[in-house]
């Protein structure tokens, strides 16, 4: 029986991967802001097979309150095995331009609050563990339409890659996940299209990808392909195009 946290437990990818977990009669322990809809997603666990629910109220930009967090997963839960962090916010990138609070702002929640979550829990976690962290292909290289948030995750990205390398050799193994475009409510006002993927899709390929321990989970794969064209692109031709 698997022992989960999720931290973002209310965005659409964390509430499908919570349900594949309750499917396996998982332990889970719920993060998210919204107390009212974490109360709503653990009684759905529940029903859906889960061992045991827990919910916890905490805003991940209160870094200070992390650590308390923590106590309550690992109290309630008796340990943790499996984390995945999937909180973030998609930010206006010209409100960004026009506001040094506001983008450094944008910048805690979708950067500094991951890295202080995952610094924190590396001292927990024990040898056989995973952590899932939720990047994304906007931090592979920053585009004009988004480089605030693809800043962020390409700091996460960085921090992952180097954190795994050290936890790796304690047996803890840690997956950034890359997803591409998703359809969720946060991207409701995009049009869709052939790229877009499902939040259920991607969250079988995170749990598929936790269970398999790999380092990096393009999702769906085929964003990989994409991302080595849009990072191959020299430097003087990028900036002359619209992506």
């Amino acid at each position: 029986m698997q022992k989960v946290l999720i931290i973002g437990a209310t965005s659409a990818i964390a509430e499908a991967v919570a349900r594949l977990y309750a499917a396996r009669a998982s332990t889970i322990f719920l993060v998210g802001r919204n107390a009212n809809r974490l109360d709503a997603i653990a009684a759905d666990l529940r029903v859906r097979g889960a061992h045991q629910v827990d919910a916890y109220a905490l805003d991940v930009n209160d870094l200070a309150g992390h650590a308390a967090m923590l106590d309550a997963a690992w109290a309630a839960s008796g340990g943790i095995d499996t984390v995945l962090i999937a909180h973030g916010t998609l930010p206006d990138q010209a409100a960004c331009d026009q506001s040094v609070d506001l983008a450094m702002r944008e910048f805690i929640t979708n950067g500094t609050s991951t890295i202080a979550l995952c610094t924190a829990l590396a001292q927990r976690l024990a040898a056989g563990s995973n952590l899932a962290v939720i990047s994304s292909v906007a931090g592979d290289r920053g585009r004009a339409s988004n480089y605030l948030y693809g800043s962020a995750k390409a700091a996460v990205t960085a921090f992952l890659s180097g954190q795994g390398q050290r936890l790796g050799k304690l047996g803890i193994n840690v997956l950034t996940i890359k997803p591409g475009f998703v359809d969720t409510p946060m991207t409701q006002a995009f049009k869709k299209g052939a790229l877009w993927a499902s939040a259920d899709k991607v969250a079988q390929g995170i749990v598929r990808a936790s269970d398999r321990r790999r380092a990096v989970a393009y999702l769906p794969g085929f964003w990989w392909a994409i991302m080595m064209v849009i990072k191959n692109i020299p430097e003087f031709v990028f900036r002359r195009i619209s992506l």
